[in-house]
């Protein structure tokens, strides 16, 4: 398994070290610039090798531009690709791009054990983009029957999850500062005419790794996670 930029994946789940009956601490990953299959493949692979025991892992990177499509979306909302790769997946919603500038975030998680349902899951991610923003004094919200975060009428960051056997996967991307051009290229979730910001057009951070480490204690408190495993 590779990655751009050098980077290798994990192809197994890891072991938690802690007792059954306790969380085990998340492992947070950071892997830079990676290839989007490899990537969606590895959290597969991770999700149907876990156990009840196995630690959550959050990973935090970027993607080469390439347009996902969810399971069940319509093609007609990919309007003119050109040289973009599109991937249709296995995350619900419609279609999204993804390029460097975007920090990308799939919290691998064990959901029942931390309590959580789906929609309260999705409202973490979004409630932790939220609350990121507000560090930099920019207001946003976010819609129940369009998920994601919002500036203004335009959108911040997208969410996009899939759940197997509790495992949750996929995860959020926040628009930190990189190349908009690409969204005009499609109807973004399906929303003809969405427009789109990002962080460093609002006065926020304009380098996703700053983006990231400010985001990932917020993202923890937000799932009710306290500790973490740095790796």
């Amino acid at each position: 398994m590779s990655a751009s930029a050098g980077t290798a994946l994990p192809v197994r789940a890891s072991p938690a070290a802690a007792h059954a009956c306790a969380v085990p601490a998340p492992v947070i990953r950071r892997f830079g610039l990676c290839d989007y299959q490899p990537t969606w493949r590895a959290m597969q692979r991770f999700t149907e090798q876990r156990d009840a025991a196995t630690a959550d892992e959050i990973w935090f990177l970027e993607h080469p531009p390439v347009f996902t499509l969810g399971q069940n979306a319509s093609r007609a909302h990919l309007l003119a690709p050109g040289d973009i790769p599109v991937v249709q997946i296995d995350r619900g919603g419609q279609v999204t791009y993804h390029g460097p500038g975007q920090l990308v975030v799939y919290p691998l998680i064990d959901l029942r054990r931390l309590g959580l349902g789906i929609r309260a899951f999705v409202t973490a991610l979004e409630r932790s983009v939220i609350e990121l923003a507000a560090q930099f004094g920019i207001r946003c919200e976010c819609r129940r029957e369009a998920p994601g975060v919002y500036v203004a009428g335009a959108k911040l960051a997208s969410v996009g999850v899939r759940v197997r056997a509790q495992g949750a996967y996929h995860g959020l991307a926040v628009n930190v500062a990189l190349d908009l051009a690409p969204f005009a290229r499609i109807n973004p979730c399906g929303l003809a005419g969405l427009r789109m910001t990002q962080l460093s057009a609002l006065g926020g951070p304009a380098e996703v790794a700053s983006c990231a480490r400010l985001l990932e204690p917020v993202l923890l408190r937000a799932l009710g996670l306290t500790a973490v495993t740095a790796a």
